[in-house]
């Protein structure tokens, strides 16, 4: 985290080249970002493509700003968008930069929040506002701090629970420590509205890493040995909750490639299931194909033609948009209100 972190800092200052692939952005939302955001951009893909007008955007990971401020083009004046970034530096030059693009536009509707991607609960602005008075010189003071955490992220969390229509993140996820991936992922699921979505750009392998690669600060830093598996990536977002998991972009030529393992740009999507009342009665299903037969994230097998009785939970995942051409979901055969 320290190599990132340090990386990253220094990306903020000077552009550096081997922290990103070549992205083609839609020109008509550049015009209006200043061109030091624009150099110091590092990314493998587009995930704004994915956003819509009056919507509640959540960029992870959002360095100088450049995924936000196309987002908010896009949002408009009814939408909103949220930056998390870890590096002062980083979101020294957004938060620079956010004046500029909101004269331009004519509304303001982006705020960059200093924060973990893997602990969305905690305001890293916050808490070092009330670490100026209360400094930490001894184990009673750690235990204090370790208490003064916990309230923040019950009573003023960084992002709320529920409150976001869309995640996006443009080559960050991968930068996460191992052992603290399936807790950002979670955090994502947390923060989503049931039937929000997500739309991820990053580094995933088609082999795993090794110890070795992984302990490489210069590797891990540059988007390379921390990149999860395209199984890894697909299997820890089913793990979190998420259904319909989809790698919509796949680059089928690798952006780099160590010990003949190869890294390539993905672009992923999937979604919340809606969890209302009357969304989660039990209904029939029927896929359509184009396939004999297909097995869904929970194992539940579905055959051509075939129309089952699913339950609640099954039923909500199916209507969610990520299956739409593929299940027929029928009306719920009763109401749990």
């Amino acid at each position: 985290m320290d190599a990132v972190k340090e990386r990253y800092s220094a990306a903020a200052e000077a552009r550096e080249e081997a922290l990103c692939c070549p992205v083609d952005y839609d020109p008509r939302f550049l015009k209006v970002i200043p061109e030091e955001v624009l150099e110091r951009d590092y990314g493998c893909g587009d995930p704004s493509a994915y956003v819509r007008e009056g919507e509640t955007v959540l960029d992870l990971g959002a360095g100088g700003g450049k995924i936000c401020f196309i987002a908010s083009q896009i949002v408009g004046p009814k939408g909103r968008v949220i930056g998390v970034d870890m590096t002062d530096e980083m979101l020294e030059l957004a938060r620079r930069a956010q004046p500029i693009v909101a004269e331009k536009t004519g509304f303001d509707n982006v705020e960059f929040r200093h924060g973990h991607i893997q602990d969305l609960a905690l305001d890293l602005d916050a808490l070092g506002q009330w670490l100026e008075s209360h400094p930490v010189k001894s184990a009673a003071d750690y235990k204090i701090l370790s208490g003064k955490q916990a309230e923040l992220r019950r009573t003023q969390p960084l992002v709320a629970d529920a409150s976001v229509d869309v995640i996006v993140s443009n080559c960050v996820l991968n930068l996460v420590p191992d052992h603290e991936k399936p807790q950002l992922f979670r955090e994502m699921f947390r923060v989503l509205k049931p039937g929000g979505r997500i739309a991820v750009s990053d580094i995933v392998s088609d082999r795993e890493s090794p110890a070795h690669l992984k302990a490489d600060p210069a590797l891990w830093s540059g988007c390379i040995s921390g990149a999860l598996t395209e199984k890894g990536f697909a299997d820890a977002l089913a793990e979190a909750g998420f259904a319909g998991v989809r790698f919509d972009k796949f680059d089928h030529t690798p952006w780099q490639v160590v010990e003949e393992i190869e890294y390539r740009s993905v672009t992923v999507t999937a979604v919340k299931p809606a969890t209302s009342c009357a969304a989660r009665a039990e209904a029939t299903a029927l896929y359509a194909g184009p396939w004999a037969s297909v097995t869904d994230e929970t194992g539940q097998r579905f055959t051509r033609g075939d129309r089952v009785t699913v339950s609640g939970d099954t039923a909500a995942r199916l209507r969610s948009g990520a299956y739409d051409g593929m299940m027929i979901v029928g009306e719920p055969k009763s109401s749990c209100c």
